[in-house]
């Protein structure tokens, strides 16, 4: 089956930035969108990001610091975010679709803290 494996989480400051990497198994011309979800501790997984046929679209929280993009010689999925705040530390997890069904990467864990 599809497995995607999301990598580039880390420890940064608030306004720093980071680059998460989601690298699928096979060739992503397969999937109809690819995105990348958020969650914290008790709460619901929201919506970040997401890319479909070259557009891409963007939770209000997120939208004008975070862009989606992909490569897919390389098969792989990025999210690159700048000035980051405390409030967007969460496990992020790619996701990618195609007709009829949806896969969900393990996440990684981003913390935006001082």
């Amino acid at each position: 089956q599809v497995q995607l494996v999301e990598s580039g989480g880390g420890l940064v400051q608030p306004g720093g930035s980071l680059s998460l990497s989601c690298a699928a198994s096979d060739s992503i011309f397969r999937f109809t969108s690819m995105g990348w979800y958020r969650q914290t501790p008790g709460k619901e997984r929201e919506f970040a990001a997401a890319i479909s046929s070259g557009i891409t679209n963007y939770a209000e929280s997120v939208k004008g610091r975070f862009t989606i993009s992909r490569d897919n010689p390389k098969n792989t999925v990025y999210l690159q975010m700048n000035s980051l705040k405390p409030e967007d530390t969460a496990v992020y997890y790619c996701y990618a679709a195609e007709l009829g069904r949806g896969y969900w990467g393990q996440g990684t864990q981003v913390t935006v803290s001082s």
